[in-house]
């Protein structure tokens, strides 16, 4: 078996744990889908995701029950069995090993933890050997819608790398699961970001890039170790928003709307470019609603 061959299967074995989540899973189920023997397909899986099949069923229904407790009013058990664990006891071990607090406590307060989103193994792969994006290479945008959005004062709950300027440089300094801690944020205003900070909220020694998300001037929760919580003042922010995609295409979607911004002239709209007035930001590229990136400008007096 050749590496391609050993991530599409992982691949397949992750979107059969994803669309049986809430039924009991077996090893030779998995091994089916991944068309393999349940040895080999344990070993490989364990070999690319770092984490055996059942650690990796368990601490992905874990996080499924921890959003329903952020967000729903719920028995602990009736969460604990919905998520296939057969008793409260089992859950509360399993609950207080992965993210350090009992279910019970966490349902009260809610403070950010840090949830197992994984990335599905086939398509980081594909995406980290297309290649580097050149502009002069990439074909235009058919349609890039723009509007004007007006940001509030807010914080921001953040975690700065070293010396990233994108995000690839980002995960190979604080690696790549800081969104699964920002989407655990209950008091979130808005979706997490990729941010490209102004100078004057950059640290000395820390990066231009960083990842973060928006929540309300009064946000008073737990701030975990090694994220920073900053102020940002009111702004206003031109979006550019590109057609949908197919998710394998974001590298390429993300450089035509690069290509298309630096060609753009906002005093069309009436505004200037304002770099320091706030973070440019990006939303997780997402196929189905275009790739999506904001800059902050000002009104042209």
């Amino acid at each position: 078996m050749n590496q391609v061959e050993g991530i599409r299967a992982v691949q397949r074995m992750q979107d059969y744990i994803e669309d049986h989540i809430s039924e009991e899973i077996t090893l030779k189920q998995l091994a089916n889908a991944a068309g393999y023997s349940p040895w080999h397909s344990g070993r490989i899986f364990k070999e690319i995701t770092g984490r055996t099949p059942f650690d990796y069923i368990r601490a992905l229904r874990l996080t499924g029950a921890a959003l329903v407790l952020r967000d729903e009013e719920r028995k602990v058990i009736d969460v604990a069995l919905d998520f296939v664990f057969d008793s409260h006891e089992g859950f509360t071990r399993a609950f207080a090993k992965e993210f350090g607090l009992p279910p019970k406590r966490y349902s009260q307060n809610t403070p950010p933890i840090q949830l197992f989103m994984p990335e599905k193994v086939f398509d980081t792969f594909r995406a980290l050997h297309k290649g580097g994006m050149t502009m002069s290479e990439k074909k235009t945008t058919k349609t890039v819608f723009v509007q004007i959005i007006e940001r509030p004062s807010r914080k921001v709950l953040l975690k700065r790398g070293i010396k990233a300027r994108d995000y690839f440089g980002y995960c190979e300094e604080v690696g790549c699961d800081v969104w699964s801690m920002l989407s655990s944020v209950k008091e979130a205003i808005y979706e997490p970001i990729g941010m490209w900070l102004p100078e004057s909220l950059i640290k000395d020694g820390t990066s231009q890039y960083v990842q973060g998300v928006e929540v309300p001037l009064a946000y008073n929760n737990a701030v975990p170790d090694g994220y920073d919580l900053i102020e940002l003042p009111p702004c206003q922010m031109m979006v550019f928003q590109g057609e949908p995609y197919n998710d394998d295409d974001f590298m390429d979607e993300i450089g035509e709307i690069w290509q298309h911004i630096e060609k753009f002239d906002p005093k069309i709209y009436g505004f200037n470019w304002e770099p320091e007035a706030a973070p440019r930001f990006q939303l997780a590229p997402m196929g189905y609603r275009g790739y999506i990136e904001a800059r902050p400008v000002v009104a042209v007096n």
